[in-house]
């Protein structure tokens, strides 16, 4: 597939360059659509560079049953997802699927969380999957190195991890070998349906497409009313401490701490309403590496090498949003908090309903429409 000139007409406009945007335009050059992915350049506040790289499903789906079922679709399909990208780009994303822990500290918080992990699984129609809530000696056995303080922990065997830069560098080079037209520093200003197709006027010039695909993070709030549809998300900050590179101890990722393939340890636990502020909270990088410590003590005597603040992207009831236009045939918005998680979805089972016209009668429940609750008078 040859290259389609500056300003030229595309099948599928993608809008964001993103692990979504690009797990989803990587899963359209697959149907063999001509796309066109639309970004913002490396200006963009990109959470795909500063995420935690869990592809996680324990503890999902409270409330939305669906999305636990959506979830494990998604982590079943990893492997061969991260094989797909291997062969085509020889990039390894590292994807591990050992099963994780998530570590409590007081006999409080274990009745907490296995009571939280009841209630999920008891929800009419929830997707079961396995998972174990171990005492402080079963936990030992798998995690040698937790402190004195932990008491136990939940389990469960579909959990795993990735190299998440990989990941997004993987799906570039993709795209590339695919002959999808990446441009860079093409903020869309104004989507305009015209002639079956819609008209993207962006900060380099316009851009014509038969359908468009709103996965621009953030920005999809301002985008979707141009094309009838909502994404009413929100940014909420996290905090991330990658320590130097150590011998392998922890072989499982937690919700909290996880060693990278490369032996750095990432520690992130915080949830911060601030805004689109990304400044650095000493005082919370402090709180974090303090409760890390308490579940692995060797943490303290490695040295912290970087530090981060980056911006999830959350819906109101934290759920994605994947919604056609009703008004405005052939857009669509797609956006969520786990776009790593997600990842292989978006690819392999969403890009394709995409390009073939329109998204099943399943994904009704994930429609913004879910936030419109009449009011009672």
């Amino acid at each position: 597939m040859t290259e389609p000139k500056r300003g030229g007409e595309f099948d599928i406009a993608v809008v964001g360059g993103g692990l979504v945007g690009t797990a989803v335009a990587w899963g359209l050059a697959r149907t063999g659509a001509k796309v066109a992915v639309l970004d913002e350049g490396d200006v963009a506040v990109r959470p795909s560079r500063g995420n935690f790289a869990l592809v996680w499903l324990q503890g999902k789906g409270m409330g939305m049953p669906e999305y636990a079922g959506w979830t494990r679709a998604s982590t079943d399909s990893w492997a061969g997802f991260a094989d797909l990208l291997h062969e085509q780009t020889g990039v390894d994303v590292a994807f591990r699927r050992p099963g994780g822990f998530m570590p409590v500290l007081s006999e409080a918080e274990l009745e907490t969380r296995a009571n939280a992990m009841m209630r999920l699984h008891n929800q009419p129609d929830m997707v079961r999957y396995p998972y174990e809530v171990l005492d402080r000696a079963a936990l030992l056995k798998e995690m040698p190195f937790i402190g004195p303080e932990v008491v136990g922990g939940t389990y469960c065997p579909l959990d795993g991890h990735c190299n998440s830069l990989r990941l997004l560098r993987a799906l570039h080079a993709g795209l590339e070998r695919s002959g999808v037209a990446y441009r860079p520093n093409h903020r869309v200003e104004r989507i305009e349906p015209r002639d079956g197709g819609f008209r993207l006027t962006t900060a380099a010039g316009e851009i014509r497409a038969g359908k468009v695909v709103l996965a621009a993070g953030h920005d999809s709030a301002r985008l979707a009313p141009m094309v009838g549809l909502e994404a009413p998300v929100r940014p909420q900050r996290g905090h991330i401490i990658v320590t130097e590179k150590t011998a392998p101890f922890l072989h499982h990722p937690t919700g909290y701490v996880r060693q990278t393939d490369e032996g750095g340890v990432m520690i992130g636990d915080s949830f911060e309403e601030a805004g689109f502020d990304t400044t650095l909270q000493p005082g919370v990088s402090s709180a974090i590496a303090e409760r890390a410590i308490r579940f692995f003590p060797l943490l303290a005597k490695l040295n912290v090498v970087r530090s981060w603040a980056a911006l999830r992207v959350l819906s109101p009831d934290g759920y994605p949003i994947y919604e056609q236009s009703a008004t405005a045939p052939g857009a669509f918005v797609v956006t969520c908090h786990s776009g790593v998680t997600l990842a292989a979805n978006h690819a392999l089972t969403l890009a394709p309903m995409i390009a073939a016209g329109g998204l099943s009668d399943a994904f009704k429940v994930f429609s913004a429409r879910r936030f419109h609750v009449p009011q009672a008078a």
